[in-house]
């Protein structure tokens, strides 16, 4: 009864391989990677990079777009002429620590109203 193993059964090899190969590629889009400081060249071909469009809350709760305070109705069509050049835009709202609620809320909204599905919240890494 000492039969002697004629083969390896590597399915199980290949399977594990196969999921941890789709984790890697669905989390190598989340991984937050320090940048260099470099001096691309220019080129007539090159594709452009994903255009962010940052809009700023202060404590008081007032808006700034790309740094230029804005009422309600500049944020609005600043947004929807960002939607219109880029319908993938991505939306990052950095508020204040001390910015109210309501204030970043009421920013989302109009923002989201304009069409923008992407928005993040920007954040200052904290020392572990």
């Amino acid at each position: 009864m000492d039969e002697e193993i004629s083969g390896i059964n590597v399915t199980p090899l290949v399977d594990i391989t196969l999921v941890l190969l789709i984790v890697f590629m669905v989390t190598a889009r989340i991984i937050d990677r320090e940048a260099i400081a470099v001096d691309l060249p220019k080129a007539s071909t090159g594709a452009s990079e994903a255009r962010v469009f940052a809009v700023g809350v202060d404590a008081s709760g007032g808006a700034s777009v790309d740094g230029r305070v804005v009422d309600d109705g500049e944020l609005a069509r600043a947004a929807e002429r960002a939607v219109a050049h880029d319908k993938s835009v991505r939306a990052v709202v950095e508020a204040s620590r001390s910015s109210p609620h309501g204030a970043v809320i009421h920013v989302v909204d109009v923002l989201r109203a304009r069409g923008m599905t992407r928005i993040a919240f920007a954040v200052e890494r904290a020392e572990p």
